[in-house]
């Protein structure tokens, strides 16, 4: 992801998170943190071939830990393996990063993104009660162990 892109990204955004959108800060500042010898953040977009974004996301690393930020595919990209290509690219970035651990949250009225990172072997460990505002859904804490070794998109379609 790009300066350029976050305009696109926010269209997408408030249209999938209409109550809990990030704003264009709050892209910014993770975008602050995704380049250089130092960077500890790693964001990415997808683009149909017409050049249309239909997806985007991003993970930060601290340590040995990192943390899906966000994912999202365009209602349209339902079902394809668009999400899944999101988050083997963001599994890769941990790995690159040297993270022992990856973990993410995810409302818990949202089954098909809960189902896609048990495909990768994501397990539930807690919850966050009201973690997304204003609607007041509780989070479902998810954890993935040594994401160098999680089911990815390629091992999957290779297996």
């Amino acid at each position: 992801m790009r300066w350029w892109d976050i305009g696109p990204v926010l269209e997408l955004e408030h249209e999938l998170f209409p109550e809990d959108a990030w704003s264009a800060g709050m892209f910014w500042s993770e975008l602050a943190h995704a380049r250089g010898p130092r960077a500890t953040r790693r964001y990415v977009v997808a683009q149909d071939a017409d050049g249309r974004l239909v997806g985007y996301a991003g993970l930060a690393a601290a340590g040995d830990l990192a943390d899906v930020q966000t994912i999202a595919a365009a209602r349209d990209q339902w079902g394809t393996g668009l999400g899944a290509r999101l988050l083997t690219d963001l599994l890769r970035a941990a790995t690159a990063f040297e993270c022992a651990e990856v973990l993410l949250e995810v409302r818990v009225d949202n089954a098909r993104a809960q189902k896609l990172y048990e495909r990768f072997g994501f397990e539930p460990i807690g919850f966050r009660r009201g973690y997304y505002q204003p609607g007041n859904v509780d989070a479902l804490v998810m954890r993935l162990t040594d994401p160098a070794q999680a089911r990815t998109e390629s091992s999957e379609s290779n297996g």
